[in-house]
């Protein structure tokens, strides 16, 4: 076990050095754009961070290991909401603006509901699959729009001295983009190392497929969203933290699934539909109420309301470690 250590703790100390790399290179190239923190965060960290979670369930998914395939999307998007916007926010409260729980929110929480008619039926067939990966396109060309007409009212509403300002940056729009494209491939091969090496020892106690995926698979390729949205935190881009979250939650839901499913139709576990997908629907349903205003304008998610996230997940965490134990 001595080489799959060692890649852990390699994967680990390169993953904190570039999220912070990927995280300055994104919040550049928004302030050079004009667009939105927001749509940068779900869009290109999102989705970017989430490469790990499509490599994972594609390879898993042609190797015949549907345990892994699917446990990782549903896995990452619980360790998403719980463990890291827990994480983040007791390190930092998460100012949520109000047209994220209009808009964005709902439309996370309507492909959660989506996703469940794909599974109810215990399979996952090439049809149910290509289903998802077209409303998967549907979202993504919706929320591009909405994003660009964002940056026109941005940019109409922009005064002389903001503009000017938008013009000088510490970064070259060049540097933005190799610091970008670095961090996000260091983020992708330190989170593949890191997986390997801790797929390779929970075999070698003999863990289930799918706790393996929920688990330990699923943490590892969510560290590139951890690490990513802790930095946005400590930097204030609250909006590309949790642009973050519901970017990848999105593409684990859709894209993950959908890829995997294309690639090799399989059968549902039981305990997906009745313990996992059911906890990943509440927590999303739950930022609705933690991300409400009022006649605030924009809500809040405190530090105690992470230590609550953060109590759930492990709670989640010791029942999977429990079923282990008892079978």
């Amino acid at each position: 076990m001595a080489l799959p250590l060692l890649m852990i703790v390699i994967g680990l100390i390169v993953l904190v050095w570039s999220a912070d790399i990927f995280v300055e290179g994104a919040a550049a190239i928004a302030r050079f754009l004009g667009m939105s923190p927001l749509l940068i965060g779900m869009v290109v960290i999102g989705f970017g961070t989430s490469a790990p979670e499509l490599t994972v369930s594609a390879l898993s998914a042609w190797q015949g290991n549907p345990g892994i395939a699917l446990g990782n999307a549903y896995g990452s998007n619980i360790t998403n909401i719980a463990l890291i916007l827990g994480a983040v926010a007791l390190i930092s409260p998460i100012v949520v603006h109000s047209q994220i729980v209009k808009k964005e929110l709902p439309v996370l929480f309507a492909v959660t509901v989506f996703s469940l008619g794909q599974l109810y039926d215990g399979e996952l067939s090439r049809t149910d699959a290509a289903l998802e990966l077209i409303v998967f396109v549907g979202v993504m060309t919706w929320m591009i729009r909405q994003g660009l007409n964002q940056k026109a009212e941005r940019t109409d509403s922009l005064g002389k001295e903001e503009a000017d300002e938008l013009e000088e940056h510490e970064m070259s729009f060049s540097q933005a983009i190799i610091w970008l494209i670095s961090g996000l491939l260091l983020l992708v091969v330190s989170s593949r190392l890191l997986v390997w090496g801790a797929v390779s020892v929970a075999q070698d106690l003999g863990v289930s497929d799918l706790v393996i995926g929920l688990t330990i698979v699923a943490i590892g390729t969510s560290l590139p969203e951890l690490a990513s949205s802790i930095a946005a935190a400590r930097k204030g881009e609250h909006d590309l933290a949790l642009g973050n979250i519901i970017g990848s939650n999105l593409f684990n839901t859709l894209a993950v699934v959908g890829l995997a499913g294309v690639i090799h139709p399989m059968s549902i576990p039981l305990e997906i539909v009745n313990r996992d997908w059911p906890l990943m629907a509440l927590l999303t349903a739950s930022l609705f109420a933690l991300g409400y205003a009022g006649k605030r304008g924009q809500g809040r998610i405190n530090r105690v309301e992470g230590g609550i996230l953060l109590t759930v997940y492990a709670g989640y965490t010791l029942y999977l470690i429990n079923t282990v134990v008892s079978a």
